[in-house]
């Protein structure tokens, strides 16, 4: 199920016995488990997998307090009372499974299952893989071994799309303003990393004016992409004196400035490809490229636009040309990285 769907069941008091915490996403397992507590009579105790056997949890949880009718108990590192694999490929890997706790007894979670003690709830937090690239296998390998418990909540990764919306219902919630191009800014700079996004949204909360894209590298230190994004538009629209304050920051902030070229090459090489669409306007370029199955947000579209209005076909190549070179000289033997790059802007935007 999915986090919203189990703090719907907790409000209508459906809690279930016991439930299994799976991915690595913090943002909402947090407020999953801040619902559970604040419907709970107990405070919570804490086991961690790592340091305890599985059957020795087991057997605390059968245990009837004397004190309290309820109990709420967290199972963290839940992936620790996992068996080690016999794949050499991922012994240094499964050497964290398994250890301190001892192996796991997937029986004795059966066996609880089947009865458990009445007025206990039990999670297990396994929250150290994902659910895709490399940690696929072992999330399933996880989900496999506690497949005795049937309430499985999944915590994956906020899409771009997801986050926004969370992070402007947090910002009304916060009464921060945010125009939409700081909005989707600053979900960019932190890679819709809900966790990083909330505690920015609580810092912002104290500006107490309306916020612009320009100003989340002042009021927002942690997104040093945002001053690369700073950059990148500055230059896509040709203003040189924007460009060079930007480069500056980024320069002070000891960024890695090869990453500032990406982003522009792909600004470059998205502007080229809509002057050969012909397109004619944002809407048009975010719908064109949507179709493509490229996302893209209405002021993404609104960047590249200007970029092909800014520039010719040619300017465009050219410009992509001078990308190249500047990162080929990023990388070589050179007097100086600000040497390169404020030579670059000069070039690009005379």
């Amino acid at each position: 199920m999915t986090p919203t769907q189990f703090q719907g069941r907790v409000k209508r008091g459906e809690i279930p016995p016991v439930c299994l915490f799976l991915g690595k996403e913090g943002y909402q397992r947090k407020k999953c488990r801040e619902a559970l507590t604040a419907a709970s009579a107990a405070a919570p105790e804490t086991f961690d997998a790592s340091e305890t056997s599985l059957a020795a949890i087991l057997d605390d949880a059968r245990a009837m307090s004397l004190f309290a009718s309820e109990r709420l108990i967290f199972v963290v590192n839940a992936e620790s009372a996992l068996p080690r694999s016999s794949r050499s490929a991922t012994a240094t890997e499964d050497d964290e499974e398994g250890t301190a706790a001892g192996l796991g007894d997937p029986g004795v979670l059966d066996a609880y299952v089947k009865d458990p003690t009445p007025g206990v709830t039990l999670v297990f937090e396994a929250s150290r893989y994902d659910f895709d690239g490399d940690d696929k296998a072992k999330n399933e390998r996880a989900r496999k071994f506690y497949s005795a418990i049937t309430d499985v909540v999944e915590f994956r990764r906020f899409t771009p799309d997801e986050a926004r919306g969370e992070l402007d219902r947090l910002a009304r919630a916060m009464r921060v303003r945010l125009d939409p191009a700081a909005a989707e800014s600053l979900v960019e700079a932190l890679g819709a990393d809900m966790g990083r996004i909330s505690v920015e949204l609580e810092k912002l909360s104290t500006y107490g004016k309306p916020i612009h894209a320009d100003d989340l590298s002042l009021l927002v230190p942690d997104a040093r992409q945002s001053t690369i994004f700073a950059l990148v538009n500055a230059l896509g629209r040709r203003d040189r004196p924007r460009a060079l304050t930007a480069l500056d920051a980024l320069v002070r902030e000891g960024e890695y400035l090869p990453l500032a070229l990406t982003f522009l090459a792909t600004q470059f090489r998205t502007a080229l490809a809509t002057k050969e669409a012909n397109l004619r306007s944002a809407q048009q370029v975010q719908s064109h490229f949507q179709r493509s199955g490229m996302p893209m947000w209405g002021s993404r579209a609104e960047q590249v636009w200007t970029t092909s209005a800014k520039f010719s076909s040619k300017q465009l190549e050219q410009g992509l040309k001078l990308i190249f070179e500047a990162d080929r000289d990023l990388r070589s033997a050179r007097p100086d990285d600000r040497t390169v790059m404020e030579n670059f802007v000069v070039n690009l935007c005379g």
